[in-house]
């Protein structure tokens, strides 16, 4: 009996180590694949506190709030199950779909470039596509929904270029994976994003303290975080231009038409050949530019179509 027991014990010990072995490889993977798309996260925490800009200091955290929510539904609800089954039965859909996205992040990304070059223009476009943007509670649906769009075309990178890293393992560990880093990503994200946009009131709060170290970097928080939130404004922009660019380059590539993406990777290699100490870095920038040129010509291309043609079929179809 005694045996038994042992063998017993014996048998739940080594079913504790795969236990643990699972978990660990599982960890393993959702950190490789977390990793693997840390620039589209970084792309993606760039992008969104733009979204927040403009709007009176106690909406903006309700703001990220909501942007975060429908993140997280886009990566569970509709992406994971998504890029599972496309995985498994269609494969050769999830190029074109990337895309499709990317042409919207183009789209977004060149009309923030159309509004600073032609404001009263870009107002009259956007009044055409979003009934009502006057009224403060239009404009803020509006910026919701709208960052929910490029959080799902962002999203949708994070999760295919995660995917691809882990191994076959099975359709449950696969799901496992991408579950762990679809929410750890989007904490990081948004959180992220929360700090940045209250550091300013963190601030007025510092410098309310009166004491030397703390009032200084109060004041700087103060000065500064207007002038941060700009650019940062500036570099989520460029971001979903160089992103949605560079996803149209892979993805013609991969469907067969390779000259754009080669012609941008011959120039960028050859002009970082002639910086051999930064030759890795000069690279990736020519090919960002490259890219973002790319992505400016298709989003701009895109402003009339989406004026004159998209928003008024949908508008028809779902009226």
């Amino acid at each position: 009996m005694s045996t038994g027991l042992l063998a017993l014990l014996d048998d739940v010990a080594a079913i504790a180590r795969m236990a643990a072995a699972s978990v660990d490889d599982i960890a393993g993977a959702a950190a490789k694949a977390g990793a693997k798309s840390a620039g589209v996260v970084i792309d993606d925490a760039a992008v969104t506190p733009r979204y927040v800009v403009g709007f009176a200091a106690e909406r903006e955290l309700p703001i990220i709030a909501r942007i975060a929510r429908g993140s997280i539904r886009n990566k569970l609800v509709f992406l994971l199950p998504v890029a599972l089954v496309l995985s498994l039965v269609a494969p050769w859909l999830i190029t074109p779909l990337l895309m499709l996205g990317a042409a919207f992040l183009c789209y977004e990304g060149a009309e923030k470039v159309y509004e600073k070059l032609a404001p009263h223009a870009a107002h009259a476009h956007e009044e055409k596509i979003i009934p009502g943007a006057g009224d403060p509670r239009a404009v803020e649906d509006a910026r919701v929904a709208s960052a929910i769009k490029t959080d799902f075309i962002l999203s949708a990178e994070i999760m295919a270029i995660a995917l691809a890293t882990i191994p076959a393992e099975g359709v449950a560990t696969q799901a496992l994976v991408l579950a762990i880093v679809a929410v750890g990503i989007t904490a990081a994200v948004y959180g992220a994003v929360a700090l940045i946009v209250k550091a300013d009131d963190l601030g007025v709060a510092l410098a309310a303290r009166g004491g030397a170290v703390l009032g200084a970097i109060g004041r700087l928080l103060v000065k500064g975080m207007p002038v941060f939130l700009n650019g940062l404004a500036v570099v989520g922009t460029l971001a979903m231009l160089w992103v949605g660019g560079g996803i149209l380059l892979h993805g013609s590539a991969t469907l067969g038409w390779h000259a754009p993406e080669e012609l941008i990777h011959g120039i960028s290699v050859t002009l970082a050949g002639n910086i051999p100490a930064a030759e890795a870095v000069v690279e990736w920038l020519v090919f960002a530019a490259g890219s973002g040129l790319v992505g400016l010509a298709v989003g701009a291309a895109l402003i009339p179509v989406a004026s004159h043609v998209i928003v008024p079929v949908w508008r028809r179809a779902f009226a």
